[in-house]
């Protein structure tokens, strides 16, 4: 498979930035594949969005990586996600969404939280499922 064509920010800021979110994204998705409470390939995915748009050298080597890349070229090639990572994502974030509105005496910002989970949860249910059991 032929990875995107990356194509790079111009701000060096903005570069550094997502360089910084998209390491921070692998090394929490290699976390997450020994470590159940995080789900892998959404960090990976986000890791690669970042790396797509500040380094194609980085985007290139994560995407071809023989351990990380059939992670997000399944998602890429549209073979979808893993049943298991869909669990995952959805279950931490909805345990995340409920305890931040426990936490959170506003009701604009209970709705909002609530409303964006409800949306994410929607997109993460409508890509394909990879593997189902």
């Amino acid at each position: 498979m032929a990875p995107r064509e990356p194509t790079e920010i111009r701000h060096a800021w903005l570069r550094w930035l997502l360089l910084g979110i998209g390491w921070l994204s692998v090394a929490l998705g290699v976390i997450g594949i020994f470590l159940p409470v995080l789900p892998t390939t959404p960090f990976l995915l986000l890791a690669a969005a970042c790396f797509v748009r500040s380094s194609r050298r980085v985007y290139i080597w994560l995407v071809t990586h023989p351990r990380l890349g059939p992670w997000i070229r399944d998602y890429l090639d549209g073979e979808g996600i893993p049943f298991k990572a869909k669990a995952w994502a959805i279950g931490l974030m909805w345990v995340s969404i409920l305890l931040s509105c426990y936490l959170v005496p506003l009701l604009p910002a209970r709705l909002f939280m609530l409303t964006s989970a409800v949306l994410v949860t929607v997109y993460i249910l409508r890509q394909k499922t990879l593997g189902r059991p």
